[in-house]
């Protein structure tokens, strides 16, 4: 079911509301930029995601084929949320399950994960390894 919540960056710069439905899986990815940034993203539709604040605090970042969009905080560093166009659900926001405000780290706990190989493109599947993810 489907519930707002609120979030923001480290500084609170960038403020955010998206309307999630945490009993659906998440998702951790092995591609360079997943792994070093340890983001865990939630999925919002293009309707169900709001920026409230902070547009002009954003740096956006692409890398390779230049599909999707990382934006990042450009005071404090963290990525509140990114922007895809070209992924196996089409466009979608992944906002990043850390920096939602007032969820408990039991309900952090009880969302499930989906691992994918986004390292090799292979987003059916998830890599050999995931503890590390």
């Amino acid at each position: 079911m489907l519930k707002t919540y609120r979030g923001s960056c480290h500084c609170g710069a960038v403020c955010f509301e998206a309307d999630l439905d945490l009993e659906q899986p998440s998702f951790r990815c092995n591609c360079s930029i997943c792994r070093r940034t340890r983001f865990w993203p939630a999925v919002a539709t293009p309707e169900h995601f709001r920026l409230l604040a902070g547009q002009e605090a954003l740096t956006r970042y692409t890398f390779n084929a230049h599909r999707n969009e990382h934006w990042f905080c450009r005071h404090c560093g963290v990525r509140a949320f990114g922007h895809g166009t070209d992924t196996p659900m089409g466009e979608m926001y992944g906002v990043n399950l850390g920096c939602l405000d007032e969820v408990s780290d039991a309900e952090l706990a009880r969302i499930s994960v989906v691992y994918v190989d986004g390292l090799h493109d292979n987003w059916q599947n998830a890599p050999e390894f995931t503890r590390h993810l």
